[in-house]
């Protein structure tokens, strides 16, 4: 018992595997389930970097940090960086001279999930928007639209603030909308008209700023944002970046898409066969260490030691068991690229969902300076075993038709 209590604290402390080999195992299993992708078709300064903070709670500096190119004209940002959920797109060269679409609709037509039009309300020429949505909708009909219109304080009456409740869900608007802004956003959805294909297309104004710009509250309209979105596409993104809405730690909050996005990379590593003995562990590690980062603390040898004390023997033997378990199925001839691979991504996954959220409640009570009860953290880690099962048991459907 106390060899495997010690290579159990070694695998999540310290995994023995090679950086190369587990970047490699990450990249089938990337290959096997590819990143959900949202493309922002918009001109420079329109707020699609608002949009992807607002969306991932990520800074804006380290989200134009994070962007690397793609195509010509066509640039990328991964959120979470190390293990991402979902790839943002961002067309770069719309509006310029000689811009010639036709490349980066290429690139998405095997990579996006939705298509977000980004536009100021207060910009009325937005023809060469408009231009590549008709030219994607005459490609793809199938395909459904978001459009935000962003930067509605611009066309405020002076001294007006937010209208409260949001009024742009409804129609006619009503007479607390500015008649500036009310007459813009009527006129932008005018000139664009109706698109090719029979696919919605959804119009949402928002204004995403930041606290010290003065407007309250700083991501108003977000919440008919998330609306549209999950009416639009099938991706559960919300649930995926955000969680349980009743979550108000901003911890919990900051550390949830963290350990999704490694939950979602231990799974598509725990189908590959032979691979997760040593590659979903270390997964599970890096998350470990993300989370304690998160919380300001250190994920050491006396951390792992508490923390699987705490947790207890049942915990530790069920993931064992788990663990080998999945590989015995995946080597019986016939049943490893399925029943196998099934049991192998869905048990690694919800596996190191619930090691995440129970590191993340034994931080945060450590952080307070008081004990952590090992009853209250094998509760959390049994209940988040179940909810990583479910969230990670049925993958939304495919790419856009």
């Amino acid at each position: 018992m106390a060899d495997f209590w010690r290579r159990l604290r070694e695998a999540l402390l310290s995994p023995q595997i090679d950086s190369d080999e587990l970047d490699e195992a990450l990249r089938q299993a990337r290959a096997r389930q590819p990143l959900p992708v949202l493309w922002l078709l918009g001109k420079a300064q329109a707020g699609k970097t608002s949009i992807i903070r607002a969306l991932t709670g990520s800074e804006a500096a380290e989200i134009g940090n994070g962007f690397q190119p793609c195509t010509r004209t066509a640039q990328f940002y991964d959120f979470p960086a190390e293990a991402p959920l979902v790839r943002f797109l961002d067309t770069r060269g719309l509006g310029e001279v000689a811009y010639d679409p036709n490349e980066d609709i290429h690139y998405c037509e095997s990579q996006a999930h939705l298509v977000l039009g980004v536009m100021k309300a207060a910009d009325v020429r937005q023809d060469a928007v408009f231009e590549v949505l008709r030219a994607v909708r005459r490609r793809h009909p199938r395909w459904p639209v978001l459009i935000a219109q962003t930067g509605l304080h611009e066309l405020y009456s002076p001294a007006q603030d937010h209208v409260l409740p949001y009024p742009y869900d409804r129609e006619p608007l009503p007479p607390q909308v500015a008649r500036d802004l009310a007459r813009a956003l009527f006129e932008q959805r005018k000139r664009l008209g109706t698109l090719p294909g029979s696919a919605p297309v959804k119009w949402v104004p928002v204004d995403l700023t930041q606290p010290e710009d003065g407007w309250e509250p700083v991501n108003y309209g977000l919440e008919a944002f998330w609306s549209a979105a999950e009416g639009a596409s099938t991706l559960r993104l919300r649930g995926m970046l955000w969680g349980d809405a009743g979550v108000r730690d901003i911890y919990a909050r900051a550390a949830h898409p963290h350990v999704v996005g490694h939950a979602v990379a231990a799974a598509g590593v725990g189908a590959l066969p032979l691979v997760d003995l040593v590659g979903v562990p270390a997964v599970q590690a890096k998350l470990l260490h993300a989370v304690a980062n998160l919380y300001g603390q250190t994920w050491d040898g006396r951390a792992v030691s508490e923390f699987l004390g705490l947790l207890g023997a049942g915990v530790g033997a069920g993931y064992v068991a788990r663990l080998l378990g999945r590989e015995v199925v995946k080597l019986i001839p016939g049943w490893g690229q399925t029943v196998g691979a099934v049991w192998g991504a869905t048990a690694s996954g919800a596996t190191t969902y619930a090691l995440g959220k129970a590191a993340g409640h034994y931080f945060a009570v450590r952080g307070q300076g008081g004990p952590v009860d090992s009853k209250a953290l094998r509760r959390v880690y049994a209940e988040a075993l179940t909810t990583g099962s479910s969230l990670l048991g049925s993958p939304p459907e495919d790419r856009l038709p």
